[in-house]
């Protein structure tokens, strides 16, 4: 099924301008992120890093709210209060690119694993193109010009 979905993608992301003789340009990528494998996946990412994300909005939020507190009230603060304002937003803004970056490096692992999974299946269907089409080039879309 899997296979059948992506192969749909290759055929329709393959360039028909660029079809001359036995020679294909694909686009990859987009046959890739067309598939109804990557459907599925970006479902079950979202769903798998939603309270991870949720926890970086609010620190991102509760971060907003500290500098424009202490926008609207640093005329009435003393140093030593300007001071400690200033402490606790460098660390709630400190968790928050933590966080973040942790998100976002999670993610990344997530798609790379998934792009690793699905290579052989992309190949799979290449070489089934290759195969009915009688291609002797296929031309990755992002290397032509």
């Amino acid at each position: 099924m899997i296979a059948r979905s992506l192969l749909f993608w290759v055929f329709a992301s393959i360039s028909h301008s660029a079809i001359a003789g036995s020679m294909v340009v694909l686009d990859v990528q987009a046959a890739l992120q067309s598939s109804n494998a990557a459907e599925a996946f970006r479902a079950d990412l979202v769903k798998s890093t939603s309270q991870q994300e949720s926890q970086v909005r609010d620190l991102e939020n509760q971060a907003k709210k500290m500098q424009s507190d202490f926008e609207l009230n640093k005329g009435l603060l003393t140093q030593e209060q300007i001071q400690q304002k200033d402490l606790q937003f460098k660390k709630v803004y400190g968790e928050y690119q933590r966080q973040l970056q942790a998100l976002q490096q999670q993610r990344a692992a997530m798609e790379k694993e998934f792009l690793e999974g699905m290579r052989p299946k992309l190949d799979q269907v290449i070489k089934a193109l290759i195969d009915e089409g009688d291609i002797s080039l296929i031309i990755n879309r992002q290397s032509a010009i």
